[in-house]
C-alpha cells in the first residue's frame, strides 16, 4: 500500500467507527435489541459505500469482498449497545445532553470522512474531469448510510430536518473537487474533511437550519 492508501485506510477506518457509533446510538435509543443496533450500526458505516459503489458500477460492493469494514462496524455496535445496558442512565436527565454532543461529534467525524472518501473513490476510478458525479459521490456517501439508518428506525431523515446536514457534505465535496486539482489528494481530503465538521459545528452551535414552512404558514 502506498502512502495516499494508508491515509485513506485508517479514515475509512475512523469513519466507520463513528458511523457505526452513531448508528447504534440511535437504535439503542429506539429500544432495539443488541442485533438490532448492530444492523443498524452497519447499515450506517457502510450504506453511503455501497450506494457510491453501484452507482459507480462496482459490482458487488466493496464492503462484501473487503469485510473489515462490516466487521469493525458490528463490533462497535455491540460495544456501544454493553455501555448503554450497563449505563442506562446515559439516555436520561442531565446525561442526555452528553448523548447528543456524542451523537453530533460522531456523525460530524463520519460525514466529513466519507464526503472525502467518497470523492477520492470517484476520481479514482477516472472521473476526474466530472465535477457534478465526484460531488455526487461524496455526498451519497457521506449522508447514505445516515439516510438509511433513520428510514430503519422509522424517525424523519436527519439529513432533511436537522441544521446544515447535507450541505455542509456538498461543500466538502466540492472543496475536496477543487484542491485536488492545485493540491495533494490526501492535504484536499483533509481540508475538505475539516470544513464539513468545522460546519456542522457551527450549525449546531448557532442553530443554523435552512428556511422551511410551518405548518401555519402552509395553510395560508
Amino acid at each position: 500500500m502506498d502512502y495516499q492508501s494508508i491515509i485513506t485506510f485508517f479514515m475509512e477506518m475512523a469513519g466507520t467507527i463513528a458511523f457505526a457509533a452513531s448508528g447504534a446510538m440511535v437504535g439503542v435509543e429506539r429500544n432495539m435489541d443488541i442485533f438490532g443496533v448492530s444492523v443498524l450500526g452497519v447499515v450506517t458505516a457502510v450504506g453511503g459505500g455501497m450506494i457510491r459503489d453501484i452507482v459507480l458500477g462496482i459490482i458487488p460492493p466493496n464492503v462484501f469482498t473487503n469485510p473489515v469494514y462490516a466487521l469493525v462496524a458490528t463490533i462497535t455496535s455491540c460495544l456501544v449497545f454493553l455501555v448503554f445496558y450497563w449505563k442506562r442512565q446515559l439516555l436520561e436527565g442531565h446525561m442526555r445532553l452528553t448523548y447528543d454532543r456524542v451523537m453530533l461529534v460522531m456523525d460530524s467525524i463520519g460525514l466529513g470522512i466519507f464526503t472525502v472518501v467518497g470523492v477520492n473513490t470517484g476520481i479514482r476510478s477516472g472521473y476526474m474531469d466530472n465535477v457534478f458525479l465526484l460531488v455526487f459521490l461524496g455526498t451519497i456517501t457521506g449522508v447514505g448510510g445516515g439516510l438509511l439508518r433513520d428510514m430503519m428506525a422509522g424517525v424523519p431523515p436527519y439529513i432533511f430536518v436537522k441544521h446544515i446536514y447535507a450541505c455542509a457534505s456538498i461543500v466538502g465535496a466540492v472543496v475536496c473537487v477543487y484542491m485536488n486539482r492545485f493540491v495533494g489528494n490526501v492535504e484536499a481530503m483533509m481540508v475538505a474533511c475539516f470544513i464539513v465538521i468545522l460546519i456542522r459545528y457551527l450549525a449546531a452551535h448557532y442553530r443554523w437550519n435552512l428556511p422551511r414552512l410551518s405548518h401555519n404558514e402552509s395553510e395560508k
